[in-house]
């Protein structure tokens, strides 16, 4: 695939090094995102194909080498100047009611894309240009919480991406401590949740009770997507310090009964949205229950990021929770773990059960995306991640989500169609008894499991 990928590149580049002869580019005064702006539109004015390619490249390379004040105005010249034209699609909008058909339908669909989307497949086509457009990207989310009118530029690359980094497109791989310097470097890197402490951290991470997976993309082959570490264990994991301990003893894989996906990584920013997980997870579990056919069960060991915000920000918190939480070492101190341990237990399963956005899906980010590929809230875990990280984020606290391969689609189905959190008898018990003033007053549609389902 690379072979093929690399012929059509080098043909790529020889009709782009012809193009610069015949448009004269790159001699311009114009620097930063005016030169951009000047690109963009001869770029999207421009028929011939190699002066096409010429203009691509040259706009890459010069995105390339812009600063965050540059990218900001370029963003902002694409935004205000690539739009459709709203009296030309009201017209189509309007013949297409009028007299729907074939014919209308593709005129208004020409109309209302904005031409900003043309630009950009028109770069990704030069070297480097999905590269390029997946770091402008990354720069431009930076921007949309001060700048909300460019979230028109980045629906577009959203819209694009999606399409660009489907399944079909990406190519699944095994990472071991034989992979490529430069990719494990990169796994290091990546790793934001349990971060490496060096290589030999990471060599311990790889080991023989280990497994590590990735996505790539052939247009990024040296740079991972998304990858997932797995700890191969008997019987469901409760806290994360043993498995990422680089001194621990490796244990035998064929002992192993449960795969443990301990650190679920996004690696490309600017792909934020573009959702990698469900199909990783899969074929993660497809994989392992191919090489360890006597793997029984598939769980998470996960953290819950917004638990603590959230129980500081509730009106009636139970009194001395937020003061104890707010002392650095409480957990070291026998007596107040001891308080306090069953109460956080029932306010994370509150908080994960009957905390809602909006739109009615759960508050928290990593609920939201494992109830969504199909996994049932198994079990929660008090101080299971006793990291200044895991302290700071969630009091301590971490979960178990589930996957059983045979119910993923009818949880899928619950939890998109019903917004139904799929948990464990156990686990709406705990959510019922949290010591929380408001807790039965906003329930949501839960559906608990089945004593055939509670069956790993």
């Amino acid at each position: 695939m690379n072979g093929g990928v690399s012929f059509f590149q080098d043909l790529y580049d020889q009709i782009a090094t012809r193009g610069f002869e015949l448009v004269g580019w790159p001699s311009r005064s114009e620097q930063g995102e005016t030169l951009c702006a000047s690109l963009a539109r001869a770029l999207l004015a421009q028929k011939g194909e190699a002066s096409a390619a010429a203009l691509a490249q040259r706009l890459v390379e010069v995105c390339r080498g812009l600063d965050d004040e540059a990218r900001f105005g370029f963003f902002a010249f694409l935004a205000e100047n690539f739009s459709p034209d709203p009296a030309a699609a009201l017209a189509a909008a309007k013949a297409y009611a009028k007299e729907p058909g074939p014919a209308t339908l593709a005129a208004l669909q020409a109309v209302v894309e904005p031409p900003r989307q043309d630009l950009f497949r028109r770069m990704n086509m030069a070297a480097d240009g999905t590269a390029t457009l997946v770091s402008l990207r990354a720069s431009l989310i930076d921007m949309l919480g001060a700048h909300p009118r460019l979230r028109t530029v980045d629906h577009d690359l959203l819209h694009l991406f999606i399409s660009w980094f489907n399944r079909g497109f990406l190519m699944f791989d095994r990472v071991d401590w034989h992979s490529s310097a430069a990719l494990l470097e990169k796994l290091i890197a990546y790793e934001a949740v349990h971060r490496f402490t060096g290589w030999h951290d990471l060599r311990r991470r790889l080991g023989p009770d280990r497994r590590c997976f990735a996505f790539f993309h052939p247009a990024l082959p040296d740079e991972p997507l998304i990858f997932v570490q797995v700890a191969l264990t008997r019987g469901i994991a409760d806290r994360i310090a043993p498995l990422i301990d680089p001194e621990r003893d490796d244990d035998d894989p064929a002992k192993a009964d449960t795969a443990i996906f301990y650190s679920i990584t996004n690696c490309q920013k600017g792909l934020r949205g573009v959702s990698f997980g469900s199909f990783l997870i899969k074929q993660v579990a497809a994989e392992l229950k191919a090489e360890l056919p006597h793997l029984q069960t598939f769980a998470t060991l996960s953290p819950v990021p917004g638990f603590r915000r959230w129980l500081e920000a509730q009106t009636h918190p139970p009194e001395g929770l937020v003061e104890t939480l707010a002392e650095d070492g409480w957990h070291e101190d026998p007596e107040k773990v001891r308080a306090w341990e069953k109460p956080l237990a029932g306010l994370c399963a509150h908080y994960l059960t009957r905390a809602k956005r909006p739109d009615g899906y759960p508050l928290d980010p990593v609920a939201r995306f494992h109830l969504g590929n199909g996994a049932r809230l198994e079990r929660v875990d008090p101080l299971g991640d006793l990291s200044t990280n895991g302290m700071r984020l969630s009091a301590g606290t971490m979960v178990n989500y589930l996957y059983r391969l045979d119910h993923l689609e009818q949880n899928h189905e619950a939890y998109v169609n019903d917004k139904s959190v799929i948990a464990t008898r156990a686990v709406e018990t705990l959510a019922r008894r949290a010591p929380l003033q408001a807790a039965a007053a906003d329930d949501p549609p839960t559906r608990r499991t089945t004593k055939k389902e509670q069956t790993p």
